[in-house]
Parts: C-alpha cells; structure tokens; sequence
C-alpha cells in the first residue's frame, strides 16, 4: 500500500471501529457503553451539545456550495441581486457556525469534564473499598497512574475526542452527499481510491492497538518507580544508591520512549500523505471537470464547488487520523480503568451484616488459620507446602484485658493483630467479638471502635489538631488539648510555631519520630475505641519519650480490651495475659509471673531482654 493512503485508511479504521463499538460487536463495546453511561446525568446537555454539533456542521458545509452559486448564478449570469444575496448568506452562515462552534466546544468541555470528575470519584471509592491484601499486591504508583494518566488519557478523547469524532463523520457523510447531487460522475470519479482503503484499515488496527496499550503500561512502570523512589528517599540517600535508582529510570524511561516511538512510526508518514492524496484528487477533479465543462457538460460553478468540498473532505479525515492517537490511547487506558474497577473487593460486608451497637470488647479465636497466600487450601489439598502465620490458634481474651503477643519476628503477632481488625478473613476457623462472628459484622461498625497505633504512626499533611481528630473530625478543640495533655504531648506541641495548629508536613516530616508517634497515641485516645491495637508502638522511641507514653498508656488502655505488640518489657508486664508465639502456635500463655516461673519460651526471652538491657 502506498503511503499516500496511510490516513485516509486511518480514518476509514476508526469509523469501522466506531461502528463496531455503537453496535456492540466489538470486544470493547460494553466498555465504551459503560462509558457513555457517565454522561447519563448530563444528557439534557448532552443533547444540546449534538443540537449545536449539527448546526455548526451544516454551517461548514455550506461555503463550498455558495462559492459556486457566486460563480454561476452571480459572477457568469452577471446578476448583482444575486451576488448580494449569496454573499450575504455566506455571512449569516458564518456567523451561524462560529456560534454554534462554540456552544458545542463549551457543552463538551462541561461534560466531559464534569463525567471525568464522576469517574475519577468511583475510582477513589472504589479503592477505599478494597481490602488491605489488595494493597500489599498492587503498586501505589500504578494506582496512582491510573488515577492521573489514565484518566488524563479518557478526558483527551472525551474532551476533544467526541467534537471531532461526531462532527467529521457527519462532514464526511454531508460531503459525499452533497458531491453525488451536485454532479456522480465527478463523484465517482473522485471516491475512486476509497474501497480500497477500507480493506486495509484492520490490519494497522491490530499493529497499532498493541502499540498503544505498551505506552500505557510503561508510563505506569514510570510512575509506580518514581512514587516508590520519592517514598523512600530517605533510605536511597542514606545507602548512597542515587545513581543506581537513576540507571533504573534511564532504563524504564527508555522503555517507555521505546513504545512511544512504535506510535511515532505509526503516524510518522500520515500529515504530508494527506495533503498529497488532496492535490491528486484536485488535479483529477480540475482535469476531469475541466474536459467537462469546456464541452459544456457541467457549470464553473460546480468545479469550484467540488475543488471546496475535496478540502473540506480531507480536513475531516486529517482530523480523525489525528484522532485515532487519541482513540487508542483513550481505549487502552479505559482497559486499565476497567481492569481496576471490575476487580471486586476480597473483603466485603455480608448482605445481613450487623451493628453490634456499642462492644463490650470480648475477642475469641477458634480453630484460626491463615495464610497470606489465597489459595493456601488449595495448595493445602494438593498436598503442598503451606506457609501458614497462624496455624491452630484458640484463645479468649475477656473484655478490657490488656493482651500481650511476644515472640521472635515472624512468628504472627501481627497478623493476630490484623484479623482481630479484619483486615483479613482466616481461611480456617472464626474470629469473633462479643461472640459476633466478624465475617458477619459491619465493617464500618467494627472500625469506629478500633484503635491502632502501629509502629511508626501514619499522620497525613495537615495540622497537628486535624491529625488528632483525625477520627473524630467533630471533637473541640478543649477535648482535642486535653487528650494531647492525656498522653503528654503538650510540651512539643506548645513549642511548636503555632502550637497546635501547625502544619506538619506530609507523613509529619517536621515532627520527630517520637513527636508523630505521640500524635498517634493522642489520635487513637480521641476516637475512644473499644479495642485497642498497640503494634510495637513505643519500639521507635527514646527512653525518655516511651516514660511519657507509659503514663499516659494508663488512662488509654483504661477499661478498654487491648492488644499490645512489644518488645519492651515495662510494656508487656502490666497485661492481664501474656501469650508466646512460636511459628504461628501459641507456644504458651499466661500472666508474667506465672511464664517466669513455668521457665518456658518466655522466661527465655525474658531473660534475652534483661541481658539486652543491662547491657
């Protein structure tokens, strides 16, 4: 196929494409129709924008025409009146088009970015509705890509996509009408390349679809890499990595400039092709019209005319060729949005989810397993290794005891942790709360009665106030300082510029580690919880900030049933109950004294921790 060809036959692919689309038999139709569905909240607009899209495409149309009235009934009949009459309608047509021109752009602008708006809002909520074991397997970066650059993609094609899309396909289909009333033989003539165009249109649409989707999944890879390397910037510098974490995006950004450039290839020869494919078929049409109308056969007029509508028919066809870039880009990055939202949460509220009201704070476990692998009872069946974190647990833990989890690193402290908050399911046995089962439960009402204060507390950009409130956005701001002054955080706060309404940065940066973790503390004793989580969280800080976190632990574990997670002995021995993991079993449980004097696994580690301490 020449090259000459190249565009036209683009053009022609993404009309057959759009036609698959609209009729449901290409593989992406539901998608498209999906898509459209946005727009449903907005179809009075959304009529009035395809109102506007039609005048302003028969406005368009009509130039061409006038001209060859002014030659034929105006210029060559030598009619003054006539001449006034068609000039002046050029005028009120154009001034008809450059109105209704811009209504639709205004209109599509509005929808679409108000659709993309709605879009980017499902997407976020659907996130915040998947599980925690949905995070730890997908990148931060590429979800952030598909928030960012993916929609980005959609509103491209939604934006100016649908202008171009819609009003090209009606100029070409008014041009070619218009062309076959004015004179079929010249039309003939001139539409005599066309069949041959359609034919090849699928083969580029499978070369270029590929292609496309690559430069969607690399600029992922850029993203999800950069969101990594920005998060951990800390530990890069502090090993001296930056030139290797530089070689690596050298390398995915060749990557992705590799796949670009298969675009590149694709559409490097289209442009001038265009232009080229117009002079042929101008010179065709002053050749063969020329014959015609010396021998009287057809008016000047009509030439002219034609000469206007060839124009008028390549700018739709450069258009949508340069559409079919955006098209791809567009359909390859709503594949990616679809992906992400037809995956269905793994954790998800019974349809007879209950509240329990307020809890008293029982927790029980029988018969748990679990592992991190989701088809550990399959592996499990086929006779298979299965690396289970907790394997067999049994335990009752009465309402506003203080548990205490020790053991060697590995050994599930934290995932018991994470099931008594659900944030997984066991694959074996039941957890329940004040003998609720919590695959029954309602998410939201066991949340709202948790604490957790992991090992190094998450606080978000913002104030120092808003990141105590945090989960009680409602509480005063006496109730917000006097639960500050609860677990002695007041002195840092008061030396702080602006005390507590300090902007702390993101992740608390301008905060140190103890001062965030003090936060935390006061954060989880704001929002009054029922169960209270506590992951190694006094493992990061100094002697002397851990004496004050004590003191003000006193009043938060205070008639509330608690997990503590520690390391630190002056934490575990105040709880009610001690218990030992080894490998995920409970190797033993019971108070301190009653551990020390058995000399089992704890009187062990007891006596590492001692040793480790006087040292």
């Amino acid at each position: 196929m020449t090259p000459e060809r190249n565009r036209l036959r683009e053009a022609f692919l993404l009309l057959a494409s759009l036609w698959r689309l609209i009729r449901g038999q290409d593989q992406r139709g539901r998608k498209v129709r999906w898509m459209i569905g946005l727009l449903r909240p907005y179809r009075g607009r959304v009529a009035l924008m395809f109102v506007a899209m039609l005048l302003a495409t028969g406005a368009g149309l009509a130039p061409p025409y006038l001209a060859g009235q002014v030659v034929d009934a105006g210029i060559v009949a030598g009619d003054i009146g006539a001449l006034d009459l068609i000039v002046a309608a050029f005028v009120v047509v154009a001034i008809l088009y450059a109105g209704a021109t811009y209504l639709q752009t205004y209109l599509v602008g509005w929808v679409g970015t108000r659709a993309l708006q709605d879009l980017r809002e499902r997407i976020f909520a659907h996130l915040q509705s998947m599980s925690i074991g949905f995070f730890t397997r997908r990148s931060t970066g590429v979800l952030i890509s598909r928030m960012t650059n993916d929609i980005e993609a959609l509103n491209q094609l939604v934006t100016s996509g649908v202008v171009t899309m819609f009003s090209s396909t009606l100029t070409l289909v008014g041009v070619v009408a218009i062309m076959l009333v004015l004179d079929l033989k010249l039309a003939l003539v001139t539409f005599l390349t066309f069949p041959l165009l359609a034919v090849a249109s699928v083969v580029f649409r499978i070369v270029s679809h590929g292609a496309y989707r690559a430069t969607r999944e690399r600029i992922a890879a850029v993203t999800a890499y950069l969101q990594e390397t920005l998060s951990g910037v800390r530990v890069v510098r502090s090993f001296g990595q930056e030139p290797r974490h530089a070689t690596a995006m050298t390398e995915l950004n060749a990557a992705n400039r590799e796949a670009n450039m298969k675009t590149v290839y694709l559409n490097a020869s289209y442009f001038p092709a265009v232009e080229l494919l117009a002079a042929v078929g101008t010179a065709v049409i002053l050749l063969y019209g020329g014959v015609q109308a010396i021998d009287g056969a057809i008016q000047i007029g009509v030439i002219i005319a034609f000469v206007g509508y060839l124009q008028v028919f390549f700018d739709p066809i450069q258009q949508l060729s340069q559409l079919y870039t955006t098209y791809q880009q567009g359909m390859a990055a709503l594949d990616k949005i679809f992906d992400l939202l037809d995956t269905e949460p793994d954790m998800v509220d019974a349809p007879d989810a209950i509240d329990p009201g307020t809890l008293r704070g029982e927790i029980e476990m029988e018969g748990v397993y679990f592992a991190y692998a989701d088809d550990a009872l399959e592996r499990e069946r086929r006779g298979k290794r299965v690396e289970w974190a907790l394997r067999d647990i049994d335990l009752r833990v009465p309402p506003g005891q203080t548990l205490a989890l020790v053991g060697a690193t590995g050994a599930g402290k934290s995932t018991f942790a994470k099931l008594v908050a659900r944030f997984y399911d066991p694959q074996l046995g039941r957890v329940s709360i004040d003998g609720h089962d919590l695959r029954g439960v309602a998410q939201q009402a066991l949340r709202r009665q948790l604490g957790i204060v992991p090992q190094e507390g998450f606080l978000f950009s913002g104030s120092v106030r808003e990141n105590i409130a945090f989960g009680r956005p409602e509480a005063p701001l006496e109730e917000i300082e006097a639960t500050a002054a609860a677990v002695g955080a007041t002195a840092f706060i008061a030396a702080l510029p602006e005390g507590i309404e300090t902007e702390i940065g993101e992740r608390g940066v301008q905060l140190s580690a103890g001062q965030r973790q003090l936060v935390a503390f006061a954060r989880a004793l704001l929002a009054e919880p029922r169960i209270l989580i506590l992951d190694e969280a006094t493992s990061n800080v100094d002697v002397r900030t851990e004496k004050t976190i004590e003191r003000g632990l006193e009043r938060l574990l205070a008639g509330r049933t608690a997990i503590v997670i520690a390391h630190r002995l002056s934490t575990i021995r105040r709880a009610g109950k001690i218990v030992v993991l080894e490998g995920g079993r409970i190797a033993e449980a019971g108070t301190h004294d009653e551990l020390i004097e058995v000399g089992g696994p704890y009187s062990r580690l007891h006596g590492a921790w001692a040793d480790s301490s006087a040292a």
